[in-house]
């Protein structure tokens, strides 16, 4: 048996974060909080992994936060409440922001401060028959966790301000014709897929491919010009980076790039 929150395992290059809360259809608690982001910085640290899956416990993703604590919260002065929500604040920024690419593997479904966690990661595999929900104004709360961030990426104005005034679901399906959701799969399978996702990813360029992570989260909002810059940047120190002397060297030697030995040794910031 064990008190964590977050379950922590490792197949081949790809490390799995579990919450684990099923009693409450891993509900969010401050527990998650310093567990998920120590685990997400480990998981950066560690050069044995090249990609993570955050995943939920059992057959369902995260119910968002957890009503009893919530309630209690309304007992305290409003400085307390802010300092508590940056709490989840701060984990949405760690998933994010994350070096290493972050897939998250949903089953049954993603509510709140849930759905959330699901769409700042990197990409999303989920369940044919799991459902996704802002849900907050069905107990007079306001979105969190950055939910209306997020769907504002991929929903007009209007659907999105519909989603929140109603707190109806989506189903993955709907949310996979919209683009924001990278693969579907049977009922019980979300894990096995985004296991299957995240090491074709995990052996490329570790640098290169947080260096794309970037480009890619901020390529929705920036200009055409901040955009090339960007790119520049980042070309630039490309070019004269380690992983492009193997990948293009292998590229004209004809054979596979070895890009994991190149994560042992000591490198610059890749920003």
């Amino acid at each position: 048996m064990t008190d964590k929150t977050v379950l922590i395992s490792q197949e081949g290059a790809v490390r799995i974060l579990t919450n684990s809360n099923p009693a409450a259809r891993n509900a969010i608690t401050p527990t998650l909080y310093a567990e998920l982001s120590a685990a997400l910085t480990d998981a950066q640290n560690d050069p044995e992994v090249g990609a993570i899956v955050f995943t939920g416990a059992g057959d369902f993703f995260c119910s968002g936060g957890d009503l009893n604590l919530l309630a209690k919260r309304r007992e305290l002065p409003e400085a307390e409440r802010r300092e508590k929500l940056e709490g989840l604040h701060d984990l949405i920024r760690a998933l994010r922001d994350c070096g290493k690419p972050v897939i998250a593997a949903v089953e049954g479904g993603a509510a709140g401060a849930g759905l959330s966690m699901a769409l700042a990661c990197d990409m999303l595999v989920s369940a044919r028959d799991a459902f996704y929900t802002v849900a907050y104004v069905k107990v007079g709360l306001t979105p969190d966790g950055g939910a209306t961030a997020f769907l504002a990426e991929f929903v007009s104005r209007q659907l999105l301000t519909e989603l929140c005034l109603t707190g109806d679901r989506l189903t993955a399906e709907r949310l996979h014709a919209m683009g924001a959701v990278n693969r579907l799969t049977d009922k019980g399978a979300a894990l096995a897929e985004a296991i299957a996702l995240a090491a074709k990813v995990a052996n490329g360029p570790q640098r290169a491919s947080a260096r794309i992570k970037t480009l890619c989260r901020q390529a929705h909002r920036a200009t055409l010009e901040e955009q090339l810059e960007a790119e520049a940047v980042y070309m630039v120190a490309s070019q004269a980076d380690a992983e492009a002397a193997e990948g293009i060297g292998a590229f004209l030697g004809k054979r596979k790039a070895d890009f994991v030995a190149l994560r042992r040794a000591p490198q610059p910031d890749a920003s």
